[in-house]
């Protein structure tokens, strides 16, 4: 049944090169699972389903989940503004403008004005809150808060800083006690400054005609961890889905919202608007391009290094396709798509 999928990946992915690991869950159930290639060129380890990979942005949304469990216990509200949390903004005014949901929609208007390629050695050990720093001292805006989006990765820098300074802990073992306790994810874990070197998959680029590591410690920004910092497996992936769906950690309420496309009512876009809180939500339009599936998928991708990551949702078909790779597939999204295209011919969208 599940053939394509397979030759999805022998046409892509060598056995003694780096690769990855595909899963597609069906309700509780792994119909598809797959892994493939090495996690470690120097060791020779091989990929299992259980092998941990960096989640690049996929991140982003066990923020985003972290910053509504707070406001679920009425400890802070999205609509709050960012002075209440920094007072540090050069331009209080602009602080006071931008709310914490414009952070977790990307639409802030909050320039990203981090001087990596001026101090890449910095930033190769900078955490989130060097990362996000240079934004408190933005002197304008790019755009009125609401008004469009622009994809930012400081933004979750901030996010994660809020859950520390409202919860009173590391925003890292907030996750680990509010989310991977509850959904199972018992590998699981987040990069906190040099964390983890070891126990995880190493990612490659190919330069030279060679493989050459291509993570933390080569990759400026790789411990900013609020924006990219979550490293699982496709197995823990599926308890994280399984345990959104089951409101294990998040009511029905909060979690329907982040999954719902955010309308701001100043939107000045020329297209539509089609994120929720962190989440992609794909009723039209999907990596942009037109959805021809015929379902919503709520989804996010990954990109950090060499790692690279998707993790798709049909909630209306109860259905999962996840990827974890640890080098660049030569091109992801059309993995993703004849990934979704093979589930369809399959009936895998109908049923």
């Amino acid at each position: 049944m599940f053939t394509g999928l397979d030759s999805l990946i022998n046409a892509e992915f060598q056995a003694q090169e780096p690769g990855g690991a595909l899963l597609v869950m069906k309700g509780d159930s792994a119909v598809y699972l797959s892994s493939f290639g090495l996690g470690d060129m120097v060791t020779g380890e091989k990929i299992t389903e259980n092998t941990l990979f960096n989640l690049g942005s996929i991140s982003k949304t066990f923020v985003a989940n972290g910053i509504l469990i707070l406001q679920e216990e009425g400890k802070l509200s999205v609509e709050d503004p960012l002075s209440k949390y920094f007072p540090e903004f050069k331009r209080r005014e602009l602080a006071k403008k931008v709310t914490v949901m414009h952070l977790l929609t990307h639409t802030s208007g909050l320039p990203d004005n981090r001087p990596v390629s001026e101090n890449p050695e910095f930033f190769l050990t900078a955490k989130d809150y060097e990362n996000w720093a240079p934004v408190t001292q933005a002197e304008n805006l790019v755009f009125e808060p609401g008004e469009k989006y622009e994809y930012s990765n400081p933004a979750f820098n901030g996010l994660a800083l809020i859950i520390e300074k409202v919860s009173g802990q590391k925003w890292q073992d907030f996750i680990a006690e509010r989310i991977f306790k509850p959904a199972g994810m018992a590998t699981s874990t987040i990069t906190d400054g040099p964390h983890p070197e070891t126990g995880v998959s190493h990612a490659y680029e190919m330069t030279g005609g060679k493989w050459a590591e291509s993570d933390y410690g080569e990759f400026p920004t790789f411990p900013a961890a609020g924006n990219g910092g979550v490293w699982s497996s496709v197995r823990e992936l599926a308890l994280y889905e399984k345990a959104i769906r089951e409101n294990r950690f998040l009511g029905a309420e909060l979690t329907g919202k982040s999954r719902t496309i955010c309308r701001p009512d100043t939107w000045a876009g020329n297209e539509s608007p089609f994120i929720g809180y962190s989440w992609f939500i794909g009723e039209e339009q999907i990596l942009g391009q037109a959805n021809v599936f015929g379902v919503k998928f709520v989804y996010h991708t990954g990109d950090q290094g060499g790692f690279r990551a998707f993790h798709f949702s049909v909630p209306e078909k109860d259905l999962l396709y996840v990827g974890l790779f640890n080098r660049p597939p030569e091109d992801m999204d059309r993995i993703i798509i004849k990934g979704l295209s093979i589930l369809k011919e399959n009936n895998w969208l109908d049923n």
